[in-house]
């Protein structure tokens, strides 16, 4: 059962039109109930546009702040056990808009060429239709005060390990949309990433692929300059492995053509090494 709570005091006219006319049109609500003033239907329903389906990140913090931004999305999940429930598509979307809002926020401006940035991403990956949903989600939740420890501590408890890493390259294109990150993103991503439960290690290879330093190719493929060309190799074929785009072809294919940039990436920084040492 769909339930909107008194929220009158804490929206606007505007932002309450705008939480109806989302219900009607991505609810798919037929004619004949849109006049109602109830509408019933099952969980799946109210997931079904976030794509793939939502299980943990409907409850604890996450759920928390999606029911503030949206009303009551679904009854009773707060008190729901996720322990086993793995990671479905649409609880990878709902952290996405959640931390890309966290990480707009976090210099205390919310840059146009940030949310230009999320909206071509949206567009490109999960099509118009769908970002256009997404986006007016992202504004309700830009409103919210968001409790990052709290947030990405949830993802980070029942993420695999696979998708925090495309998250966070992401994440990291947010913060360089408007150039090389600053100090307090660099803060706020690490954060994120230590919350998540991302290893040092690969928070630094991700980080190199967005801030550019002499040694980068080598902080990708997570060795020394010093390392040895078989040594070289090795670090090259574990790296692809970690980063292949299989390894989130669970979300959906929307997800997994998102991480071939950060696989080309990868394999990028190894061509260079090859080619500064002469291997062929």
């Amino acid at each position: 059962m769909l339930i909107l709570p008194k929220i009158c005091t804490m929206f606007s006219f505007f932002s309450i039109l705008l939480i109806v006319v989302v219900a009607l049109v991505v609810f798919n609500l037929p004619k004949s109930r849109q006049s109602g003033s109830t509408a019933s239907t099952g969980s799946g329903g109210y997931s079904k546009w976030i794509g793939g389906g939502v299980g943990w990140a409907f409850g604890g913090p996450l759920g928390a702040l999606l029911g503030y931004a949206f009303g009551r999305m679904m009854e009773g999940n707060s008190t729901n056990s996720y322990d086993n429930q793995p990671t479905r598509q649409g609880d990878f979307n709902v952290s996405l808009l959640v931390l890309s809002a966290a990480m707009m926020k976090a210099d205390g401006t919310i840059k146009k060429s940030e949310l230009n940035y999320v909206k071509q991403f949206l567009v490109k990956n999960f099509g118009s239709e769908a970002a256009e949903q997404y986006t007016l989600m992202l504004r309700e939740i830009l409103k919210q005060e968001i409790k990052l420890q709290g947030v990405a501590g949830q993802i980070g408890r029942y993420m695999d390990y696979s998708s925090k890493l495309q998250l966070m390259h992401y994440l990291f294109g947010i913060a360089a949309s408007d150039g090389e990150p600053n100090v307090i993103e660099i803060n706020t991503l690490n954060s994120i990433s230590g919350y998540l439960g991302v290893y040092p290690a690969d928070f630094a290879s991700i980080k190199a692929m967005f801030v550019k330093e002499t040694d980068s190719a080598y902080k990708i493929l997570e060795i020394s300059p010093e390392a040895s060309d078989e040594e070289l190799k090795k670090a090259y074929r574990e790296m692809a492995l970690k980063h292949h785009p299989d390894k989130v072809s669970h979300l959906g294919e929307d997800v997994r053509a998102a991480a071939e940039e950060k696989f080309k990436k990868v394999t990028d920084a190894y061509e260079q090494i090859k080619k500064q040492r002469g291997i062929k």
